[in-house]
């Protein structure tokens, strides 16, 4: 979808998949409101998609697991009528097991993944729902739906991201309100080094424009869940099926045979 008239909100837009949603909005026509903490990368990108695209970025300074600075990001949001798409991107990754974890750690992991997608996507639908219309993209990861990957809470989070963002579809959708979980593999990106990793030790690692570029071919197509480096869509569409299935079946007054003592 390509909006002349239309400002998005990206975080973690100083690098990887963030900078690069940046630049393909743009590419768009979307004005820009850019978040991270990096203010020198920020102003770096601005300065480049002002001068080749011809659009208004401003930047954001900001630490979304820090609450004052995420209320501003909150505040932005509520406030700014222009703004018609959401970027939830920022986020962070650990490996290992969750009994060797760090709980505070653990405890920052949540705060963004979790945390601050759920206040910002709020704080967004305030104003959205009020005009009748708007976009938000969640990037979320195949580790979601792969809980016996080790990577301890990790998954937790991202399959948190899966199921809001579909929740919303449902309820919203009717409303003109559009949601979209990207699910990502292993991209190219500087998130495998913060978390202790060599990205190059990795199989299967896209490309981060390649990735965006699939994602939002899927946003165009106003899927509810992409998943760039899924080449059997079947496989999908049997899962949500086998999942839907269930749902009639959920309502009982009585436990199922498999679990009766009597």
């Amino acid at each position: 979808m390509t909006s002349l008239h239309s400002t998005a909100l990206v975080t973690g837009a100083s690098t990887g998949i963030g900078a690069m949603y940046a630049k393909k909005l743009a590419g768009r026509g979307y004005h820009l409101v850019l978040v991270a903490r990096d203010i020198k990368r920020l102003e770096s990108l601005a300065a480049e998609l002002r001068s080749d695209f011809g659009v208004q970025v401003d930047v954001v300074r900001a630490d979304l697991t820090n609450p004052q600075d995420l209320y501003q990001v909150e505040k932005r949001l509520r406030e700014d009528p222009a703004i018609g798409l959401l970027v939830n991107n920022a986020g962070a990754a650990n490996h290992g097991s969750f009994i060797d974890a760090d709980p505070d750690k653990m405890e920052t992991l949540i705060d963004l993944n979790v945390l601050a997608v759920t206040r910002l996507t709020a704080a967004a639908l305030a104003g959205m729902l009020a005009r009748g219309q708007g976009s938000i993209i969640n990037i979320a990861s195949v580790v979601g739906l792969a809980p016996e990957f080790p990577l301890g809470i990790y998954g937790a989070t991202k399959s948190f991201v899966i199921a809001m963002s579909q929740a919303l579809n449902a309820e919203l959708g009717e409303k003109g309100i559009y949601v979209q979980a990207v699910l990502p593999a292993a991209t190219r990106t500087e998130i495998w080094e913060r978390a202790g990793r060599d990205v190059n030790a990795l199989q299967g690692v896209m490309e981060v424009e390649e990735m965006v570029d699939a994602a939002l071919v899927g946003f165009d197509r106003r899927e509810t869940v992409t998943i760039p480096p899924l080449h059997d869509e079947s496989l999908w569409q049997a899962y949500e099926t086998a999942r839907q299935a269930m749902l009639p079946h959920f309502a009982q007054s009585h436990a199922a045979d498999r679990y009766q003592t009597k």
